[in-house]
């Protein structure tokens, strides 16, 4: 295994193991899951790969393959958010988490590579989390289970890495089952795998990634979270998830005195967690081609009242559906990143090519395209 010799090469001895975890696409409910409410994603084939050997010293080696530079080292003692930045904060913050936690977790020597896009709304980020989770829970004994490693993989990002994210692209990464999407209840992390086999039905899930990057910790998403709690304390709520489709219109009414820009966050949360509901329903009937409406829909919610697209993802959205496709919206936290395309599989490269030349006749660069295959969790593999 190519990566089991880059460790022996960089670190002088064979690795104890080799883990892996994947990014995640969102087929429908965005900025949901910090609300305590309804996503569903799916793990990509795409993973964070790490060869992990553990250490007596309290000394924590990190080094990537993908990121120039070398062996990134630190004090697993000394670890407090903001003690380490860049790439590294990512698996250091988990090592933190871990200890933070109370888990009995000493030094360890850490070596990565990855394959999910960085910056396109595909969680790159909760790849690395889970996948140094994943292989110091084993390495250690812990014995926290998925859900648990997601949560501390999220208290890493949102604590150490300072990124206030939900738990959506952690628990997708660390229990998402090849062949079937995840339907999550981000209030109390019960889910319910969804079988997800497009192909059979004649579908295919496009992902189109603008290669425009976003970077999460700018400010703009935790000015949406901040909307969004400020929403549901005005409404007196726990979260928005409290609040459901029927209660729009007088919640809307309550927040009159509020900022335009909170009535909107609200807006949005109450009726992406309705189109995730009437989503799951049209896969359990059997009708996925109706998915394709919601898509649009959603894409629109995020648009107008949330604002977090852009001209590229906007430009993705119109194009596809001009050409032919059954839905499209843009996924993960916006700003750039990348869009989810259902199309008819005899129409995906037609869809594809329209995508592609929209954005060369508007100047962008080439957008990167792919088809969704429902992949594997977090797993040991070697």
């Amino acid at each position: 295994m190519r990566i089991a010799a880059e460790f022996e090469a960089l670190y002088g001895a064979r690795p104890e193991g080799v883990w892996a975890a994947p990014g995640r696409v969102n087929l429908i409910g965005e900025y949901t899951d910090f609300n305590e409410g309804f996503v569903l994603p799916l793990a990509l084939p795409h993973t964070a790969v790490a060869a992990v050997s553990r250490r007596d010293d309290g000394v924590l080696r990190l080094h990537s393959r993908d990121i120039e530079g070398g062996v990134v080292q630190a004090e697993v003692d000394a670890l407090a958010p903001g003690s380490v930045s860049g790439w590294a904060a990512y698996p250091a913050g988990v090592v933190w988490a871990l200890r933070d936690a109370g888990h009995a977790v000493g030094g360890a020597d850490i070596h990565l590579a990855s394959t999910v896009p960085t910056g396109a709304g595909l969680s790159s980020s909760a790849a690395l989390e889970v996948v140094t989770a994943l292989a110091l829970d084993e390495l250690y004994g812990l014995g926290l289970g998925r859900p648990g490693l997601a949560v501390l993989a999220q208290r890493a990002e949102n604590a150490f890495v300072g990124v206030p994210c939900g738990v959506m692209d952690q628990m997708a990464s660390a229990c998402a089952t090849e062949g079937h999407a995840l339907f999550l209840d981000t209030r109390d992390l019960s889910f319910r795998q969804v079988p997800f086999d497009l192909a059979a039905d004649g579908l295919r899930l496009l992902v189109v990634d603008t290669r425009v990057k976003h970077a999460l910790g700018d400010g703009a998403y935790a000015e949406r979270r901040a909307g969004c709690e400020a929403g549901a304390r005005a409404l007196g709520v726990r979260t928005l998830r409290d609040v459901s489709l029927t209660q729009l219109d007088d919640a809307l009414r309550k927040l009159e005195g509020e900022t335009e820009a909170v009535r909107r966050c609200v807006r949005h949360v109450v009726t992406d967690n309705d189109r995730v509901a009437r989503v799951i329903a049209l896969l359990d009937g059997g009708d996925p081609r109706a998915v394709g409406a919601l898509l649009v829909e959603g894409h629109t919610s995020l648009r107008d009242d949330l604002r977090v697209s852009c001209p590229e993802l906007d430009l993705v959205v119109e194009t596809a559906v001009g050409a032919g496709a059954l839905g499209a919206r843009m996924t993960g936290g916006g700003f750039g990143g990348s869009a989810v395309v259902l199309v008819e599989s005899e129409r995906a490269d037609a869809v594809s090519a329209a995508v592609t030349g929209a954005f060369a006749a508007a100047g962008y660069g080439v957008p990167g395209v792919f088809a969704a295959v429902p992949a594997a969790g977090a797993r040991r593999v070697g």
